[in-house]
């Protein structure tokens, strides 16, 4: 998640730091189209890296894990939904990434705020009191663990539990802002 939104921040601000982005938007007047091609390409590519390494890691775990009998199959329940959020996890990321980059356009200070709001951020919001439960849920590696998890949370425990639909609402609703906003901004901004 974190090497996909650096990258995908680096869709975004590379053009800016190298002056490049004079030449793109002579070429394609139209910056919103530009900010979407970039959005497709971003995600389409760390899609299939996210399917490649997720499916990866999944056999590969899986076979080290039938030498001890404790494999799970394909066809387990909640397999399938784990390893579709795992794989959609590095294209949220890059989207994020490209969202702030294009915000701030300013390498290192993208991808420090990069690497605090998709990773150090969750942790500091506890699940024990709503609030801060509901901010915790609203972030896009709590909403990932939630989405592993196919067994449902203890009703005994004190802390507040993310719901499966509202975790797939924040993969959906994360990258859409992020990349409405780059848009909107590219748009009324000066190279």
């Amino acid at each position: 998640m974190l090497v996909a939104g650096s990258v995908g921040a680096l869709t975004v601000v590379s053009e800016y730091s190298s002056g490049l982005i004079n030449t793109t938007t002579v070429a394609v007047p139209a910056r919103g189209a530009v900010v979407l091609a970039k959005a497709v390409v971003a995600a389409a590519l760390w899609t299939t890296v996210g399917t490649v390494i997720s499916t990866g890691c999944f056999l590969i775990s899986q076979a080290i894990l039938n030498g001890q009998q404790a494999g799970v199959p394909l066809t387990h329940t909640g397999v399938v939904p784990a390893l579709v959020a795992s794989v959609l996890l590095a294209p949220v990321g890059a989207l994020i990434g490209l969202g702030f980059g294009a915000l701030i356009r300013h390498s290192a200070t993208t991808m420090v705020t990069s690497a605090f709001t998709l990773l150090m951020l969750p942790p500091i919001f506890s699940r024990s009191a709503r609030w801060s439960a509901a901010v915790n849920h609203a972030m896009p590696v709590t909403a990932w663990k939630r989405l592993a998890q196919h067994w449902a949370p203890d009703p005994h425990s004190l802390a507040y539990s993310a719901t499966v639909p509202g975790s797939w609402a924040v993969y959906a609703i994360w990258p859409l802002i992020a990349v409405v906003l780059a848009t909107v901004v590219v748009r009324d901004r000066d190279v």
